[in-house]
């Protein structure tokens, strides 16, 4: 895994859910790329079309609450975003998350100190992001070396047909 992700933050609130990250109505297609075409388009419909490879979504409470749906974090992943900062995640989201390969980190002060258009960097392996047009340095919580490994194969399919051999 690339223990550091850098990008531009993309600044959301409270209670995004899967039916904003990607709308009901594009669940018919299980390609990552189409998926990516509809990201966050029922919250912001300039993100699909704006977000840069290696971007990190910053939010608040409760992150992708509602639906158990795999197509949000895929969406969100195949749209370039590196990792995903929010104050709280809904549990089946942030394990989705973690079976796809997408980092995501749990922050109480984040959010409240970053601008749309920050640069981010996040240092995965060491517990550390930081603000770097604001100057500021945030703990957090490692992954475990395992969640790590998870992540740094692609998700959880590759991570065991890697420890496989296959």
């Amino acid at each position: 895994m690339d223990d550091i992700k850098k990008g531009k933050a993309w600044v959301y609130g409270d209670n995004v859910d899967t039916d904003v990250i990607i709308p009901a109505r594009y669940l018919n297609s299980a390609d990552p790329k189409e998926l990516a075409l509809h990201c966050m388009e029922d919250i912001d419909d300039t993100f699909a079309k704006k977000v840069q490879e290696g971007d990190i979504i910053v939010a608040a409470e409760n992150f992708g609450c509602g639906s158990s749906r795999e197509h949000a974090p895929i969406a969100i992943k195949a749209c370039g975003v590196s990792a995903v900062i929010a104050k709280s995640f809904a549990r089946i989201f942030y394990r989705n998350a973690i079976n796809i390969g997408l980092p995501i980190v749990e922050s109480a002060e984040i959010r409240d100190e970053t601008r749309p258009g920050d640069e981010i960097e996040i240092d995965i392996k060491n517990g550390e992001v930081k603000n770097l047009t604001r100057g500021k340095t945030y703990k957090i919580s490692p992954f475990p070396e395992e969640i790590q490994e998870l992540i740094s194969a692609g998700g959880l399919i590759n991570y065991t047909k890697q420890k496989l051999g296959k």
